[in-house]
């Protein structure tokens, strides 16, 4: 069974800092690119940041580059997201990814998802 799990989720205020967690079972996690997502009520779920499977390229949503940073470690099958600088518009239910490209490049399209997770909640006070 494959699981994505996400944790780190909470209430901060502008200016905060979090740092989601993603673990990952049931895959051969070194070889799946990992991803971010959020949506916020009432709204599409948008792109927020991408790693491919070796770490070595890293794509970023404009409104997010600076401020937030993806990483992962492979031993512990985990992903992270750092997010300093937190914003109100930041608040959404933030999701993890996995998709698997052998022959392809990281990609920032959402419709590239073989496995979603469950999401966590972020609120952003003013």
């Amino acid at each position: 069974q494959v699981q994505l799990v996400e944790s780190g989720g909470g209430s901060v205020q502008a200016g905060g800092s979090l740092r989601l967690s993603c673990v990952a079972s049931g895959i051969n996690f070194s070889r799946y690119d990992m991803k971010w997502f959020r949506q916020a009520p009432g709204k599409e779920r948008e792109f927020i940041a991408a790693i491919d499977w070796s770490g070595g390229s890293t794509v970023y949503e404009d409104n997010v580059k600076g401020r937030f940073t993806i990483s992962r470690d492979d031993v512990k099958k985990v992903a992270y997201l750092q997010m300093n600088s937190l914003k109100p518009e930041d608040t959404a239910i933030y999701y993890c990814a996995a998709d698997y490209r052998p022959l392809g490049l990281i990609t920032a399209h959402k419709d590239d998802v073989d496995y979603w997770g469950q999401g966590t909640q972020v609120a952003v006070s003013s």
